[in-house]
């Protein structure tokens, strides 16, 4: 059955049940990573530079460890016999090791020097004061654009990638360059060209748990580690790596976890928990205070983007040109490729060129935030094109459409498009009651659209059946979206069994094949499409137990809703037999019956959004208010809309945030200025309007029910879209954000001031 008439066809698929965690939840008896505990487990701090850039010249650990409680200090000589790349310790793990534990260098203001594992969480913070630091403090740089002067203060040396073309300042890491076309040729033909320069600044993920672990590592190399985590694999492997651990020695469990959005992908405290308790030989736990989060774990980069789009006066783009700088701390790693490659893909353009500078700054590692890079591009290009309208009084959507990415077109990063449904949101996003209802006094309108790639990964999914017809689903991808509900809910699709008989658990590192980590937009796709085919295992054995008995080849069976039946008349009539009855006495018939599959599934299926936003600015304070806001995406097939709907609603509630008010605050010392959320504003309820949502389905042909990751695509738009609409009601371009009431006011004078 094509996957566009599959739509009736589910009985599963597209309901919304219960969430399998929601009990658990709400009544306080889920195990998030601050609530491990283990006998005789010691606490542990970080001591961290209050330095943006020093040299570290020496650390006296004497009078702290001679302090009541002690019981173990690292500092960098506890991983490293040297402070060079050991054998084998090369490239990110590198990287990590040097920002999980400075060497001789500080390289941003809360990189950690030293850890204290003591009885108590006070005797460890006490401790901390005494060790003694010796520092030589160097030139420091935390913006994007400094750094690549001439002149910069050197971050640090040979980590440049080889793409990186000669004459550049050694703070640039990485360069992506890409398009294709003549771009000059392109705004010769425009009737208009708009050239314009936007600024973002570093925004973090803003989840509600701190990073938390708790560690037991023995001198037999055997260890054991609960995390808060995307990715529990992933911490194996880099601990293990920094470490020098065997990889299957170190056992790791994920807990559950409070909010994550890309921020705990990385690796920031669970080898110095490991490391401590090497070292002591005890269980360590290690809890972040809020202001170490803002400090020392991952961020978004900071941007600064130059965009060029060229377009006749019918609204057709002949060219486009883009160049984009991301900071990703004293670290390569910002995403400026994939925002290069994500800020025209929305578009079907014939001339097209970018180029992203991934750059270090004396700044914490920078770590993915939902679609990292895309939304600041999105940001940058979207405000260009909606200018562009304006200036040729455009209907946005119209203009939009007629310049839409859809199948067959060549991505300006180069592949050609499958089926895709961007044409799909536009056209639902014109339709919404939305787009023509009038605005008030104040007001203004934004659109935007917003595009992320998506992502398989290696993935392994065990189903096992239970004597009395349940069914017991282990995968490996953390749920930080609700990905078990979703896996049960295919999972029942295949079985034919109720959604309650499944109960699925996120397995341990010694009980699956490797899982990549749940970022991507991939779980639903990855281990979806992996619950799925074991389910089908599962399913042909059903079916061969059920042909044994009745005497007929295994191919004359089939498997309909919960049922193993003949497959035709020719098979001989038997009535139906439940899995019940199946599974009842598998014992007798060959044993356990369990399904299995392990991949890469690599037909994840690119996504794309269309936002509506309206705005209000009061242009005496410059306070601005989001008053409505409409989310269109496509999610191929929603497994369990109530979730999708919340994805859409997440990513647009974290934009108002990032397009508002938040924003990383650093001082001309180099040290940040607002770790805490007190002066750090993240989004409450009473800044948020009601968002609606408009789901498209328009199927991913890679999955088996056509699903496409929905996660992150969703905070792909909506700075762009609030930067429309508060530029529309306040009359004049916002190019920086956050859009803050000083920086509104500044444009406001600065616009009177030129007439």
């Amino acid at each position: 059955m094509a996957l566009d008439d599959q739509k009736g066809s589910f009985k599963f698929i597209g309901t919304r049940p219960n969430r399998p965690d929601g009990l658990d939840k709400v009544t306080g008896r889920a195990r998030f990573g601050a609530d491990a505990h283990a006998s005789g487990m010691l606490h542990a701090a970080i001591l961290r530079s209050p330095h943006a850039h020093a040299r570290i010249k020496n650390i006296d650990t004497s009078r702290a460890e001679a302090a009541k409680g002690v019981k173990a200090i690292v500092t960098r000589a506890d991983f490293t016999r040297s402070l060079q790349p050991a054998p084998g310790m090369k490239g990110e793990n590198w990287n990590i090791l040097e920002n999980v534990m400075a060497g001789d260098t500080a390289l941003y203001d809360g990189h950690a020097v030293a850890a204290v594992a003591a009885t108590s969480a006070l005797a460890a913070k006490d401790a901390l004061k005494l060790i003694e630091v010796e520092y030589e403090p160097l030139p420091h740089v935390t913006d994007v654009d400094k750094a690549m002067q001439t002149d910069a203060p050197v971050i640090r040396e040979g980590v440049a990638a080889g793409t990186v073309p000669k004459g550049l300042h050694p703070n640039v890491a990485g360069y992506h360059e890409s398009g294709h076309g003549d771009v000059e040729a392109g705004f010769a033909e425009a009737d208009l060209v708009v050239e314009d320069h936007f600024v973002t600044e570093a925004t973090h993920q803003g989840y509600i748990e701190p990073h938390a672990c708790l560690a037991q590592l023995g001198a037999d190399g055997k260890g054991e580690l609960w995390c808060c985590t995307q990715g529990h694999w992933n911490v194996q492997k880099v601990c293990a790596a920094l470490l020098d651990l065997e990889t299957s020695q170190l056992r790791v469990t994920a807990s559950e976890i409070g909010g994550g959005f890309g921020g705990k992908t990385a690796v920031f405290i669970e080898p110095v928990a490991l490391a401590l308790s090497r070292k002591a030989n005890r269980p360590v736990k290690l809890v972040m205070s809020r202001a170490e989060v803002f400090h020392a774990t991952g961020p978004t980069s900071s941007t600064s983007m130059d965009v060029k789009i060229g377009m006749k006066k019918d609204g057709t783009i002949t060219a486009a040109q883009g160049v984009f700088r991301l900071q990703g701390g004293a670290f390569p790693g910002a995403p400026a490729d994939m925002t290069a490659m994500c800020a025209f893909a929305p578009y079907a353009l014939k001339n097209v060129h970018q180029i992203g500078y991934d750059v270090m700054t004396n700044r914490p590692k920078q770590a993915a935030y939902r679609a990292p890079g895309s939304p600041m591009a999105a940001f940058a290009v979207e405000s260009v094109i909606d200018e562009l309208c304006k200036q040729l009084d455009l209907d946005p959507i119209d203009t939009r459409l007629k310049n839409a990415s859809h199948e067959g077109t060549k991505a300006s990063y180069g592949p050609t498009f499958q089926r895709i449904g961007l044409v799909e949101t536009l056209e639902a996003a014109k339709a919404h009651p939305h787009y023509t209802a009038p605005l008030e006094p104040g007001q203004g309108r934004g659109i935007s659209c917003g595009f992320w790639f998506n992502h398989g990964g290696e993935t392994a999914v065990s189903l096992a059946l239970s004597e009395d017809g349940t069914v017991q689903l282990a995968v490996g991808t953390p749920d930080i979206g609700g990905s078990r509900a979703s896996m049960a809910l295919m999972a029942a699709e295949v079985l034919g069994v109720p959604y309650d008989d499944i109960r699925v658990i996120i397995a341990d590192t010694a009980s699956l094949g490797y899982n990549e980590i749940s970022h991507g937009s991939r779980v639903t796709y990855a281990s979806g499409l992996a619950t799925i085919k074991a389910a089908e295992d599962a399913v042909k054995k059903l079916c061969a137990r059920a042909a044994a008995k009745w005497g007929i080849p295994e191919d004359a069976v089939k498997w309909e809703d919960g049922y193993a039946v003949p497959s035709g008349p020719n098979a001989g009539e038997f009535p139906p037999m439940p899995i019940a009855e199946i599974t009842r006495k598998m014992g007798a018939t060959g044993g356990p019956i369990c399904g299995h599959f392990e991949a890469t599934p690599e037909g994840a299926g690119v996504s794309f959004a269309t936002h509506i936003v309206d705005s209000e600015v009061d242009p005496e304070t410059g306070k601005t208010s989001v008053v409505r806001y409409t989310v269109v995406q496509d999610a191929g097939k929603a497994i369990h809309p109530t979730y999708v709907e919340g994805q859409f609603q997440g990513g647009a509630a974290q934009g108002i945030g990032w397009a508002l008010n938040e924003e990383y605050i650093y001082g001309e010392d180099g040290r940040l200025q607002n770790p805490l959320f007190l002066d750090y504003r993240i989004p409450v309820a009473s800044d948020l309007p009601m968002i609606d949502t408009v789901i498209v389905e328009v199927p991913n042909p890679g999955h088996p029910y056509g699903v496409r990751g929905v996660g992150e695509t969703s905070i792909c738009p909506p700075l762009a879209a609030i930067a429309n609409a508060v530029s529309a009601a306040a009359g004049v371009r916002m190019r920086q954000l956050p859009m803050s009431p000083p920086r509104i006011l500044e444009a406001l004078e600065e616009q009177a001031a030129d007439g």
